[in-house]
Order: C-alpha cells, then structure tokens, then sequence
C-alpha cells in the first residue's frame, strides 16, 4: 500500500504529530523499532505552550493531573539566594507555565490517545533499514521479527531521535558545537520538604565550583544535575556507589534510592535543511541543544504542531506543495534561537575560558547588590513559544500598540459564554474546528469571512463575552478590530477594520497560495 504519511520514531514528538495529523482527517502509520516506550524520565519539563497543543489533542488533562505544576524559578550563588523569577505572573491561563512529568507517563497517556485513534497505525519492532527516493513518493525497508517489508509513503517524517538512522539515509548531518564539559543526571526517589520550584546554584557549598539543579517530579522522584568537568570519567562517574556521596552532600543525608543515572555532554546542533525531497525531519532528528533551559522536547513539539497543519492541508489539496518551504524556514530559524540561547547558558554555566570565566564571576558578584546584573545571570534561559518571521505572515497595516504580531502564538484569555458559562480562548479556537479562525472584537453587524474561516465574535453583544476585559487588554482589541489565526494558533494576520478581500489575501498568503 502507498500511505499519505509514515512517521518514523514514536517518542513524544512522532506521537503527536500522528494525533494531530488524525484529527485533522489524515491516515497515518507510526513505526518504532522498540517495542514499549521509552526507559529513564529523560525530558521532564514541559511549556504552556506544549500543553496548550496536547490540550488539542485530548491528552493535557491526564498530563497535568500527573504532573507537578511550577512556575518559580531561583537561581543561588554558593549558599545565597541570588534572585527568583515567576514564570506566569498573571492570572486568566487555562495551562501553567510548566509541568515536571517523568517523559515515560507523556509517551504513555499519547500511546493511549493513539489507540483510540481509527486512522493512526502504530507497529513496533518496525525499523527502518533502507530508503529510497521516487518522483512522487519515499520508498521504505522495514525490518521486522517476522521479516523485511516495504512501505510506500507521499510523505515520510523523522522523528527518530538524535541518532536518527534517516538522517544518514538522505546523507545529512549535524553541524554545531559539542561542549566539553559533562554533567551527571541522577533521578532520586525521597521524601522532602523541598517546593515545587526550579532551584540553579553557581558555585553551591556541596559541589564547589560547578554548577547544580534540582526539581520535582510526581511520584517523590527528583531531577538532579550535577556538573562534572571536561575531565570527569563518564563510566566510573555514573556507577551508583560514587554517584550516592555526590548526592548524599548535597541533601545532608543518604536516604534516597536511584531511578536513573546518566552522564552527558551539551550539544547544539542542527542540520542545514529539514527538509530532503519526501523526508521531514523533525525533533532531536533535526536540531539538538543542551537540557538548560527546557528548549528539547518544547521545540520538537512546537516541530510537530507546525508541520501536521501544514501536511493536511497539501494532502487535502487546499495548499501547494511548496507551503513546505515555510516549516523549514520557520521551524530552521526557531532552531537558530533555541541553539543561541542554550549556548549563551552553557557558556554562562560552564565557561570555557579565562575571560568567560571572569566575566561570569562579575557577573554574579554584581547580582547580589544589582538588579541589571540579576538579568544577566544566566542559568537556562526558559522555553517560550518561538516568533516567526515568515512569508506566510501579512504586515500589518495598521498600527497598534501591544498584542500578538504576526508571527506570534496566540495568547490565552479567559470568556464567557452568551449564558454565563467560563470558557478560555483556547477552548473556543480549538472547538471552532482544525482551520483558520478570525477573532473579531465585536462592534455590531459581524465582519463577513470567507467560508472556510471559522469565526468567533467577542463582545457585550456577541457570542462570547470578554467580562475581565484581558482579552480587549492582551489583544490591543478595540472595537471592530480582528485577528487572522493559522490552524496552529499562530497570527497570520491583524485588522483595525477587516475587509472580506483583506481576509481573503491573508489566507492566500498564510496558506502558500500568495
């Protein structure tokens, strides 16, 4: 058989992508060459943003109820606090700023949300041994116990990981830096009286000169990284009986027990193109940085939710071919800021030269009596959704002060319902369906949209009703004013008074059509 689409690597980024996909009307096959998901919590902190897409795909709900919900930061020099942060100081979302959930309990709640899925096929122990490129379509070699098979698909994407096998089939590779240093990873299971917060020491009394982190995750299991060197030996480092005193100094006592132990270097890399004729490639298989910073698993997602809106509309015929161009170019310069910033925090975190080195002692010096030092301390800057600069965006020809520009993620707001009922933005733009939304900030006779435009009007009058007035603040929304969403909540387009052409040339244009 020929599929629309095979996607390669069931991790949280494949499975997603094959939800989505599926809801929006797409068959998918799902191959992974394991045969359970995966072992070890490895990426634990997941976005607003991310949540905001799994809360689309039916699976936030079971994420949150698991997971610990944070949003404080603080970040120490030796035994002193330096400063703190609040990731979400604002009420009115309906996802925190940030889960912490064991990687295994997010693979697992998606599997479940892909058995209940009709039009995804999800194999195991299905490896992908040889490709070949045709005219019109990618050609697999699937390896199976019971044998080999081949897979025809229009569409095939990677998200195998950052040993992706496909990468080498299509003769792409990485190119970036590896960072020298190495960092042990320990996940403890304890009983402490720690809160929910991320806490990043300079320099702590336990592991002087280097660096630490500790967070929470469900089941009383503790995220630890502990700096180690350049010169650190990654076998002897990561054997429990010389990881137990490493740990035991930090909390003042040895009761805990081991979950998962790992040693690892930083590494920021992306390949030149994510895109080779029929292959796509998407998470860790296109673009790597370090774990400070939450900016993995978060960019991935963000991967997956661009591209399933993108590959729908092709396969449906509503959009050219060429509408993929722009998840390179959107999702390639997302990958330059994620690989910028997560540099900037390894250079900061684990300086690799004298003058690095100076500037970071400095810096921390300062912080402690400065507040435009405490801004220049960099401990893993946080994931935040990416700002596109993008052909498929319209400039705005009006001028407005605050709100989302195009390129931006939509912001959430809490509404109400003609008869009273709470609902959030993201709610009602989900519920409109899987396509363009205009958001019309309501002011009488309701602006006229294409058919294929969903429509939510808000205002005293209008279907919702925006009684807090964080919309009309978060929007810049006055009266008659409108915003153009692409499928994935991004702002393709804004009006101070939209007209049905102006609408119509931004869905050209938002749908590679222009």
């Amino acid at each position: 058989m020929r599929h629309p689409v095979v996607i390669v690597g069931a991790g949280p980024v494949g499975l997603s992508l094959a939800i989505d996909l599926a809801q929006r009307g797409q068959r998918v096959v799902l191959l992974d060459d394991a045969d359970r998901i995966g072992d070890g919590s490895r990426a634990i902190c997941f976005s607003k943003r991310s949540l905001e897409l799994w809360d689309r795909l039916g699976v936030a709900g079971r994420m949150i109820d698991k997971g610990v919900v944070w949003k404080v930061g603080k970040i120490f020099s030796g035994p002193e606090l330096l400063y703190q942060f609040d990731l979400l100081p604002e009420d009115g979302h309906k996802m925190p700023a940030f889960i912490n959930l064991q990687q295994y309990y997010a693979e697992s709640y998606l599997v479940d949300r892909v058995l209940q899925l009709p039009d995804i096929d999800l194999r195991w122990r299905n490896k992908v041994v040889a490709l070949a490129q045709r005219n019109d379509h990618a050609e697999l070699t699937i390896d199976t116990p019971d044998g080999n098979y081949t897979l025809r698909a229009d569409y095939v994407v990677a998200c195998d990981g950052a040993r992706s096998g496909l990468r080498g089939m299509v003769g792409a590779d990485f190119s970036g830096e590896t960072f020298e240093d190495q960092f042990l990873i320990a996940d403890v299971k304890m009983t402490a009286a720690f809160p929910t917060e991320r806490w990043f020491w300079f320099d702590p009394p336990f592991h002087g000169g280097q660096s630490a982190l500790l967070h929470k995750q469900p089941d009383d299991v503790w995220r630890i990284d502990l700096q180690l060197g350049p010169d650190a030996d990654a076998a002897l480092e990561r054997l429990p009986e010389n990881v137990r005193p490493r740990i035991a100094r930090m909390l003042g006592h040895d009761d805990f027990e081991f979950e998962w132990i790992s040693v690892y270097k930083f590494q920021c890399r992306r390949m030149q193109r994510f895109l080779h004729e029929r292959v796509i490639f998407a998470g860790d298989a296109a673009h790597q940085v370090s774990p400070f910073g939450a900016r993995g698993a978060n960019s991935g997602l963000e991967d997956a939710e661009n591209l399933a809106w993108k590959l729908a509309m092709i396969l449906r015929g509503d959009a050219p071919a060429g509408l993929l161009a722009s998840y390179e170019i959107e999702r390639g310069l997302a990958a330059d800021d994620n690989i910028r910033a997560s540099t900037r925090s390894t250079n900061f975190i684990a300086p690799h030269s004298r003058q690095e080195r100076r500037l970071r002692q400095a810096v921390l010096a300062l912080a402690k009596e400065a507040d435009f030092a405490k801004r220049m301390v960099n401990g893993g800057r946080l994931s935040v959704p990416s700002v596109y600069a993008s052909p498929l965006s319209t400039v705005d020809a009006d001028a407005w002060r605050t709100g989302p520009e195009p390129g931006a993620h939509m912001l959430d707001a809490p509404l109400q319902t003609a008869s009273g009922e709470p609902v959030y933005l993201t709610e009602a733009f989900s519920a409109a369906g899987r396509g363009f939304v205009l958001l019309e900030s309501a002011n009488g006779a309701a602006v006229n949209v294409p058919d294929n435009v969903a429509h939510l009007r808000i205002g005293a009058d209008a279907p919702l009703r925006d009684d807090a007035g964080l919309f009309a603040k978060r929007y810049d929304a006055a009266p008659g004013s409108a915003y153009l969403l692409r499928p994935d909540g991004y702002v393709a387009a804004r009006f101070r008074h939209p007209a049905p052409q102006a609408i119509e040339a931004a869905m050209a244009r938002a749908s590679g059509r222009a």
